[in-house]
């Protein structure tokens, strides 16, 4: 092969890596009817998360996920370890509606809720007030380093450590009480887990938005990978119209756009900068895109400023694209089977869990039977078996319960058939069943405790249990 045939297929050779390296983005702020919606969602969420911890309920706080003693305070219901079910039922639910959202509106949790764009928006923000705009950061960053980049960097990642702790504190707070928390705070007795906690989901937040942000979205959140599995061509998703937009390019004013073969997208690229994750939703749907809608505002914001129609870039979906379907037309759409599947599912799970819950029976038995002793006869001739009955009260009021038992003839309590068990606590008592020597056949008989409360009739359980009879 001669030398410039070699250098020929050298120079044809591209490398292409797997690789690529991050590149800052720089996302411009925006107003427009979505950002509100947005900037309404981040407060809804952060009022929830940060006063929560702080509101009392009888005495106490009200939402407690009590650790320590193995309780979960949420208002006046008080949840036990047993009541893992209600815990299950609630991922569930919480599972079908994401896949109900996201199949009539792609990633509008992620756009809007999701704990990664709350909180990088509210880092943004922060940024945004200390560093200035977009080309001010541009200028900022690539400036050297001086007394005045010195002191703006530092007084941004100084706001960005103190909301990033009190956001870990806030966390905590939820496990352990508050008021003991702030107390404990203050006198430097914090326990190892309440600072390991603290710091370890401060430092995530402070990691994940201030620095890694749409990384966090792009390579690490399963969401974003099995999303394509909930979408179909008629969810609702951020799309750019090609028939309309092309050919893209800039325009003098007064000249017709048409007669020079242009579309009505001015190629001004304010779409790809105010994007969170630095994508052009001109290249059409992409899994990077977490459907904040911030380039249908801007978008919106430009049509108005050329006099053009907005919706060059909108909320449609593929099917409509394609069909050039109508507004009326796109919501029929979204009525089809795969949504009536997910929402009747949602509805009956939603609704066989709180039927449960409104009749939750606030207490809950555990009886065990003495093993060391089998049985033993007492002075008048009577079987006894012994039993230790642990009730758990699960309401926030002390109540009175009267112990009974049958299933074989003659059985008794003996001794004081009623105890008195604290408000959510639990009560454990020894218990002495006495039968007749003939009352049944010989080994393992089944007899029933009923539990119920004096003070209220309608709270009780019925356990059964063994009772040994003797040779």
């Amino acid at each position: 092969m001669s030398q410039p045939e070699a250098n020929q297929q050298q120079d044809s050779v591209a490398k292409v890596s797997f690789y690529e390296k991050r590149k800052k983005i720089y996302a411009k702020g925006v107003r427009g009817f979505f950002d509100n919606w947005r900037i309404a969602l981040v407060i809804f969420t952060q009022l929830l998360f940060y006063v929560s911890p702080w509101l009392v309920w009888n005495g106490r706080q009200a939402i407690l996920l009590h650790l320590v003693e193995r309780k979960f305070y949420i208002f006046g219901v008080v949840f036990w370890p047993q009541d893992v079910i209600y815990l299950a039922a609630l991922l569930i639910v919480s599972a079908y509606a994401l896949f109900l959202v996201t199949a009539v509106a792609g990633r509008l949790f992620c756009g809007y809720a999701c704990p990664q764009t709350v909180y990088t928006q509210m880092f943004m923000w922060i940024e945004n007030r200390v560093e200035g705009e977009r080309n001010a950061r541009i200028k900022l960053d690539k400036a050297p380093l001086d007394a005045r980049k010195l002191r703006i960097k530092a007084t941004k990642h100084g706001l960005w450590l103190l909301l990033s702790l009190w956001t870990g504190f806030t966390l905590v707070g939820f496990f352990t009480p508050v008021e003991e928390l702030v107390n404990n705070v203050l006198t430097g007795n914090l326990g190892p887990w309440e600072t390991f906690w603290i710091f370890f989901y401060g430092g995530f937040t402070y990691l994940f938005a201030g620095f890694m942000r749409e990384q966090v979205c792009k390579y690490m959140c399963p969401y974003a990978r099995f999303q394509s599995v909930m979408f179909d061509p008629d969810t609702l998703i951020i799309t750019y119209d090609p028939d309309r937009g092309e050919t893209r390019g800039a325009r003098k004013k007064g000249v017709d756009a048409k007669a020079a073969g242009l579309g009505d997208c001015v190629d001004c690229g304010l779409c790809v900068q105010v994007c969170p994750t630095g994508i052009d939703i001109r290249n059409g749907l992409q899994y990077e895109c977490i459907g904040c809608a911030a380039c249908v505002d801007i978008c919106d914001q430009v049509m108005d400023k050329v006099g053009l129609p907005r919706g060059l870039v909108r909320y449609s979906t593929e099917s409509a694209m394609e069909k050039h379907l109508s507004k009326k037309e796109i919501l029929a759409h979204i009525v089809r089977p795969r949504i009536l599947l997910y929402t009747v599912i949602l509805v009956v799970i939603t609704g066989l869990a709180a039927w449960f819950l409104a009749h939750r029976i606030p207490l809950k038995v555990d009886i065990i039977r003495d093993r060391s002793v089998l049985a033993r006869e007492a002075e008048d001739g009577r079987i006894e078996n012994v039993y230790m009955l642990q009730i758990m009260n699960t309401e926030e009021q002390p109540h009175r319960y009267r112990v009974s038992v049958d299933g074989l003839p003659g059985a008794e309590i003996a001794g004081n058939p009623e105890v008195d068990a604290k408000a959510a606590g639990l009560t454990s008592f020894n218990t002495v069943v006495s039968v007749p020597p003939d009352a049944g056949k010989v080994g393992s008989n089944q007899i029933h405790f009923d539990i119920v409360a004096v003070d209220n009739p309608d709270i009780k359980v019925r356990e059964k249990a063994a009772f040994l009879l003797p040779q």
